[in-house]
């Protein structure tokens, strides 16, 4: 038994280094040349290793990266534990240093590079520790990479010896490992402190005459460029995207209630890890997330002065100096006394909540309340002195901060015109197959249809559309004001990915192009449990007219509320991950009527347990039917695509800040639409709104029929 372990407690370590291991080696990756196409297993285009650090994003060396052709490389990932490698494309967002010609194996430190993916992927992160990996003087970590082993491309992972340091205490610091080959190809793989269970620096180079060879250290990547203008968005600055992302994946993952595997907190609370003395591993996710949620430092001017002003926290800075809150949170780790380490920690926080912002976006007040909480939560473990004098220092700086701009996300909005509505019936004997209508919808109302065909498969449309569409968008678009297009269906067939159809096999898809509704057709059909009924239930969810007619007034009193007022958003089905059903329709009519719905557990839609297109649909559309009981013409919710575990708290986060963006709802349809367009471009923050759907029912603007193809006005 290993000395000062209780009896089991070395059966339990060693199951938590085997868990260690399993997260490191999910989140690895090798990297290929970009004509290594989607399902090369070619040791010819390897290229090297590297590992997820955020949502879309892998960290790796430079010289492993910039070995492509053009920046442009493939990501090959293994989605989960035995079901095989894929492949993603990617670019190389930065490269450390910058400047320096591709010198393989020579690249010069830190050597360092960010490779952001194409497209959205499911995949893990591992987690990155916030302190400087110089401060690991001795001992062993661990390590993982992919190397060729007779000819085949193969996952390699073992343990290095701590030899000290290339560099002194400088920017550019490497450290030395040793007492174990390091074959070709491991560049660019994780280096694990084994005992905190976290990620500290990047396998660079081997050793050219004896074992072993150097890595470099995640601070590194705090000498990215700093932004020369203002910031407006966290996406301003590279480096505070990333760690900010990384840092809310792992806060968004340790609260998902419906996860089946460890997280990286709960490994390293089996490990018995202790970070900063006083925070356990859970504790330390959760406010690095929090803290996460807000606007970054100013500056690091700014964030070395509130380190400064800490009474508690006297130390040298490290180096290269920190640049976001989770670096200032690593730095109290190493000089914090024990007695005093939590009302530092606490205090730390407290200053960041109330620090001059670069900008504010619609979240951030939200965030620093909910940031405040968790300190207030946490400092009931200290006396009331301590309590009193966190108090009085939010209440003083918040005084004293200066006011920052507000940085909204909305986009310019177009007046009233000619848009272009789709009409889908699904075939109630035949429900495989619908009949549809395109119209021309003028700008004073007038509807002009341009054709119409039965019995058309649903897994069909976009083709049959294609030409009709193409036909009404020359119609109705104009210089740079590309048209609407509205798509009613009754609520089971909301589910249709409109959004994704193409007109052509080179055209962009059609909600990149211009906004892309969607509108129920069925409203008057629902039955009290929000179900479609057949034409004998039409009026079934009405007991009598004076209920409908206030129904409808309320319908279009919220909508006129919404399109002359800021607009708010309110997740409705989830709390923190967790499925909740939608509100009854009476607690949904007390809603404000400046509400926007919010859905985000949607997993599709089912019609009489038939699927289209090849996919069935969980039973969902009650959910959506509910809002539409309710008086609601705006919602929205995304399509989750078979990914039930698929962490949502970005996505909550996102609709608060781009539904409080626009100043009323009228621009939520190009807001949406923008949104898809950067999603498609490849722009790692707007990832979050993959699958997004819009609900935009103008009850002003009748359709032309009530669920039967009419003959044109």
């Amino acid at each position: 038994m290993t000395p000062g372990r209780a009896p089991g407690a070395s059966g339990a370590h060693d199951a938590a280094r085997r868990a260690l291991r399993g997260l490191v080696m999910e989140a690895t990756v090798r990297i290929h040349r970009p004509d290594a196409g989607y399902a090369s297993d070619e040791p010819g285009t390897f290229l090297g290793s590297g590992y997820f650090v955020a949502p879309s994003w892998v960290l790796t060396c430079a010289h492993v990266a910039c070995g492509g052709e053009g920046g442009e490389v493939v990501v090959m990932y293994e989605p989960a534990p035995g079901r095989g490698m894929s492949a993603v494309s990617g670019h190389v967002a930065a490269a450390l240093p910058e400047g320096v010609g591709s010198v393989p194996g020579n690249w010069p430190a830190p050597d360092l590079a960010l490779v952001q993916l194409n497209e959205p992927v499911d995949h893990e992160c591992v987690y990155l520790s916030e302190r400087p990996a110089a401060y690991y003087g001795e001992g062993k970590v661990l390590y993982a990479g992919w190397t060729v082993i007779d000819g085949r491309l193969r996952m390699l992972d073992g343990t290095l010896t701590v030899q000290g340091t290339i560099g002194g205490w400088t920017t550019d610091v490497q450290m030395r490992l040793g007492d174990n080959d390091l074959p070709d190809g491991v560049s660019g793989g994780p280096v694990i402190d084994p005992e905190r269970g976290e990620v500290i620096g990047v396998l660079k180079s081997r050793s050219d005459h004896a074992r072993g060879g150097t890595s470099t250290g995640l601070e590194q990547l705090r000498t990215l460029p700093v932004p020369s203008g203002e910031l407006t968005t966290e996406q301003d600055d590279l480096y505070q995207a990333v760690v900010q992302a990384h840092d809310r994946y792992h806060r968004d993952r340790q609260r998902h209630p419906g996860a089946r595997s460890h997280t990286w907190a709960d490994v390293q609370g089996q490990l018995g890890a202790r970070p900063g003395q006083t925070l356990s591993p859970d504790e330390r996710v959760q406010l690095l997330g929090r803290l996460a949620d807000l606007p970054p430092p100013a500056s690091t001017r700014s964030l070395l002065d509130l380190l400064d002003s800490l009474p508690d926290f006297e130390a040298p800075s490290p180096l290269p100096a920190p640049r976001g809150w989770r670096d200032g949170l690593g730095a109290l780790y190493e000089y914090a006394r024990d007695d005093g380490a939590l009302y530092l920690v606490l205090d730390y926080a407290v200053h960041a909540m109330t620090a001059d912002r670069p900008f504010l976006a619609p979240s951030t007040p939200a965030a620093e309340e909910a940031l405040w909480s968790r300190v207030w939560q946490a400092a009931q473990r200290l006396g009331p002195g301590r309590r009193s004098a966190l108090v009085e220092r939010r209440v003083n700086r918040m005084a004293a901060r200066r006011p920052a701009p507000v940085v909204g996300t909305g986009r310019s909005g177009a007046s009233v015109q000619s848009s272009v509505l789709v009409e889908i019936v699904r075939r109630g004997w035949e429900p495989d197959r619908c009949d549809w209508s395109v119209f021309v919808v003028r700008s004073g109302g007038e509807t002009k249809r341009l054709k119409e065909v039965e019995r058309v498969p649903l897994g069909d449309l976009a083709t049959h559309l294609s030409a009709p569409l193409g036909e009404a968008f020359r119609q109705c678009d104009t210089p740079g004001r590309p048209a609407v297009l509205q798509v009613a269906t009754e609520h089971s067939l909301l589910a249709l990915e409109v959004e994704d159809w193409r007109l052509g096999p080179e055209e962009e898809r059609l909600g990149t192009q211009r906004p892309v509704v969607l509108r129920c057709s069925d409203r008057d059909q629902l039955t009290e449990n929000g179900r479609g009924g057949g034409a004998g239930e039409r009026f079934a969810a009405v007991p009598d007219g004076d209920y409908r007619l206030d129904i409808e007034e309320e319908r279009r009193a919220r909508w006129r509320w919404l399109h002359a007022h800021p607009v708010t958003a309110a997740v409705l089905d989830c709390d923190d991950g967790l499925r909740k059903p939608v509100p009854s329709v009476e607690e949904l009519r007390g809603m404000a009527h400046g509400t926007v719905p919010v859905l985000c557990r949607i997993e599709g839609h089912t019609y009489d347990g038939h699927t289209y297109d090849g996919h069935s649909y969980d039973g969902d559309a009650d959910g959506l039917a509910q809002l539409v009981r309710g008086g609601f013409g705006v919602a929205l919710w995304r399509r989750r695509r078979g990914l039930p575990e698929a962490v949502c708290g970005e996505f909550h986060r996102g609709t608060l800040d781009e539904i409080a963006g626009p100043p009323s709802a009228h621009r939520l349809p190009e807001a949406v639409r923008d949104l898809r367009s950067r999603l498609h471009s490849g722009r790692p923050e707007t990832f979050w709104a993959n699958g997004i759907v819009l609900l935009y029912d103008d009850p002003h603007q009748p359709l032309p029929g009530s669920g039967d193809l009419l003959e044109a006005p």
